[in-house]
């Protein structure tokens, strides 16, 4: 007999009657029930989350800010939360909340502490405190929903902390503009403020300039005086010696007519004496009107260098007050000068008349030696004159004493004013070495507001909105997946379909028999014996694999990216694991059995249907890559999700070698099952 009649008689015989074909039936039905029913009740458990009850409580007081705004944080937390309709959101107290969760009412609750909106606050005062969230869980409720609560509490701190980020980052934003509109206000007043330093500085120059001028001039003035004051000085002398001279000559004219015996040769003597004393009052008068156009010339000039004075002054920036200064120190002088001018010049009227009187002398006393008969008379006159000039000479001598303390006065005054005026230079070149540096420093202010302003950003208000928002939350996620499941229930599906078909396979055995005992006693080769015996449950395995496929894809709604291929891909897993079931009972019979069913736990475990295989025990790690279930797992994966088909093709090399195997052993165990045996007789165990 060749292999697919012992495949088919073994299905006739497994159809041989109506409850033999309700069995049959089953047994397809198997891993349609397993599998279908688990994507069913898990296909989109996430989605259905709105239905899980869960608490939400606000404590929160609330918070004053420090702009009189009032902050309530939790209200608007518990709020979002419930308009989420992310759970079933119950906003209730604390009490109802702690008494939900312990009873099972809610799967948990989320508390926003009373001082919440007072910690998220605390940042802007600079003394910070972390909010606090509280979630309520309770294991004995689920353990899944105190995972769930722990997401929810993620997701709700990263909102809050973002919304906190964001408000701060916005008033940050605001502090630059505020900062910077200052700044352009200081670079306004600053560049003011140099403007005028330099003004300042331009006018101290000026001032500096003028107040050298009134040194000089000054000091030429006091020169002046000094020589003023010694021309005084020698016709204060020749007044005193003129007044001398007058005295003597009144006393000898007194002698002179007392004794006029020897007038004749007396009057030649006389003659003499009276030549000589014109000409010395000659001397003397030249001196006088030296004296009084010396003075003259010296008051025009200071009053020609009083308005070219003023005139410079004024020109340099001085203030009328500090004009009106000068110009009284000024009036001093000038009554000085003309105190002095008026003597002088009465001075020199005086030693005038006294030159013209000494000659009238001279000519009488040559007039009285030629006419003697008339010396009588005429030495009275003489001796008349004689007594005015020596009067006059007196009054001379005083005024020009009086003239000399005025010119010591002009002296000391012009000195004081020259001495005032050499500081005031120096001053005023002090304050414009001050005004330079003061002009620098401005110019060095101006410019570094300019570039202090120019490096503090000025967003517009949409700009700061635009800022605030990324830097509140700077990282956005953007899903890019290379396959996709859909859905929790599709990520179950490639471990639950390759479970269901190993959960299939397992059953078939418990009614199909391994191996045909009329062909094992008649002379069949050992190899057809194991192939007939695998075809049969092969065959009822592929449409275990078909009616599975049906209902995953059409009746649970998974979607299959490559639907034919993935159908083919079952049915070659189907099988490999028919083969794997078939060489273990083939072998070892009941205890075949039994282990197929510890293989699938070990798989089951091992095979990273859920978690990444990486996360599985060391051991487990190492079985994974052993276990056929794991490429069954792998190769699904790919057709479903529509990611690259190339390892598939590795998987579909794995599950060969697996099924090439297992054929291998059921033909060992098909020859070794030609000799009978009292334990294949009578076995210790039969299942």
């Amino acid at each position: 007999m060749n292999p697919v009649r012992l495949a088919v008689a073994e299905l006739r015989r497994l159809t041989a009657s109506r409850l033999a074909r309700l069995a049959l039936a089953a047994l397809v039905l198997v891993p349609t029930l397993y599998g279908g029913l688990y994507l069913y009740a898990n296909h989109d458990p996430y989605g259905a989350f709105p239905q899980v009850p869960a608490a939400v409580v606000s404590d929160d007081a609330g918070t004053a800010l420090s702009t009189g705004e009032r902050l309530q944080v939790g209200g608007q937390v518990a709020d979002h939360l419930v308009e989420s309709k992310t759970f079933d959101w119950h906003r209730v107290s604390r009490d109802d909340a702690m008494h939900g969760v312990d009873d099972g009412t809610y799967a948990f609750a989320v508390i926003l502490p009373k001082t919440f909106s007072a910690d998220l606050a605390s940042t802007a005062e600079f003394t910070p405190r972390q909010a606090t969230l509280l979630l309520e869980t309770n294991d004995a409720n689920n353990y899944m929903t105190s995972m769930i609560g722990n997401q929810v509490i993620k997701q709700v701190t990263a909102t809050v902390a973002g919304e906190v980020s964001q408000t701060a980052a916005s008033r940050l934003l605001l502090g630059f503009s505020d900062v910077h509109d200052q700044l352009a206000k200081a670079v306004d007043g600053s560049e003011k403020l140099r403007a005028g330093a330099v003004k300042a500085d331009d006018g101290a120059h000026r001032l500096a300039t003028g107040a050298h001028s009134l040194a000089t001039g000054l000091g030429e003035l006091a020169s002046g005086a000094r020589t003023l004051d010694a021309g005084i000085a020698r016709a204060a002398s020749g007044a005193d010696d003129l007044r001398a001279g007058a005295a003597r000559l009144a006393s000898g004219l007194s002698t002179l007519q007392s004794r006029t015996a020897d007038l004749p040769a007396q009057t030649d003597r006389l003659a003499d004496g009276a030549a000589q004393v014109a000409a010395g009052n000659r001397q003397i008068a030249g001196y006088g009107t030296q004296a009084a156009q010396a003075s003259t010339r010296l008051r025009s000039r200071i009053a020609a260098d009083r308005a070219g004075l003023l005139s410079t002054l004024r020109a340099q920036g001085l203030t009328d007050a500090q004009l009106a200064v000068v110009e009284s120190r000024l009036d001093v002088v000038d009554g000085y000068v003309d105190s002095a001018d008026a003597t002088i010049q009465s001075a020199s009227g005086g030693l005038t008349r006294l030159s013209k009187g000494a000659d009238q002398v001279a000519t009488g006393a040559r007039a009285l030696a030629n006419a003697t008969p008339a010396l009588t008379d005429a030495i009275a006159r003489a001796h008349s004159g004689a007594v005015r000039v020596r009067d006059g000479a007196g009054t001379l001598a005083t005024g020009l004493d009086r003239l000399e303390g005025g010119a010591d006065r002009l002296v000391d005054g012009a000195s004081s004013a020259a001495t005032g005026a050499g500081s005031l230079a120096s001053g005023s070149t002090s304050l414009a070495t001050g005004l330079d540096s003061l002009a620098k420093g401005t110019t060095d202010l101006h410019a570094g507001l300019v570039k202090g302003r120019d490096a503090v950003p000025d967003p517009t208000a949409a700009q700061r909105k635009a800022m605030a928002q990324t830097i509140g939350n700077p990282v956005g996620v953007q899903n890019d997946s290379l396959s996709s499941a859909g859905s929790y229930g599709a990520g179950l599906a490639p471990l639950f379909m390759s479970l269901a078909l190993w959960i299939g396979a397992y059953v078939l055995f418990l009614f199909v028999r391994p191996l045909s005992q009329r062909a094992l006693a008649t002379s069949q080769r050992s190899f057809r014996t194991a192939l007939g015996g695998w075809l049969a449950p092969a065959a009822v395995g592929i449409v275990q694999a078909a009616a599975l496929v049906l209902v995953v894809g059409r009746g649970v709604d998974i979607q299959i990216a490559h639907p034919v291929l993935a159908f083919l891909f079952l049915c070659f897993t189907s099988m490999t694991f028919v083969a794997i079931l078939h060489a273990l009972a083939s072998r070892f019979g009941a205890v075949g059995k039994f282990l197929g069913l510890v293989f699938m736990v070990v798989q089951l475990v091992s095979a990273g249907g859920t978690f990444p295989w990486q996360t599985l025990p060391a051991p487990l790690q190492a079985v994974h890559h052993v276990v056929p279930m794991s490429y069954a797992v792998d190769g699904l994966r790919r057709l479903l999700y529509g990611a690259d088909l190339a390892p598939v093709l590795g998987a579909v090399g794995v599950l060969t070698a697996y099924l090439l195997g297992a054929l291998v052993v059921s033909t060992v165990a098909a020859r070794r099952s030609r000799m009978w045996t009292p334990k294949r007789i009578k076995p210790e165990l039969a299942l």
